[in-house]
């Protein structure tokens, strides 16, 4: 059984895929995408939301060293 915790990080880490695969989608068919600023602005967002999956997996590995009293 998955501890809270747990439970949330899998969650906010599919959240977190979702958007960008939402970004990403509205980048290839060119829906979001009115100018080159707009553009940037949307990769920027992808960037941000990657480095969160980053943090994440960080946060998860500090708390492991943690537990073991590391």
């Amino acid at each position: 059984m998955l501890t809270f915790n747990t439970l949330f990080e899998r969650e906010l880490k599919k959240l977190i895929d979702d958007a960008i695969d939402d970004r990403k989608e509205n980048l290839s068919t060119g829906l979001g995408t009115i100018d080159f600023p707009t553009y940037r602005h949307q990769v920027g967002i992808i960037a941000g939301l990657r480095m969160a999956l980053e943090f994440c997996g960080e946060a998860t590995t500090i708390c492991n060293r943690k537990e073991r009293g590391q």
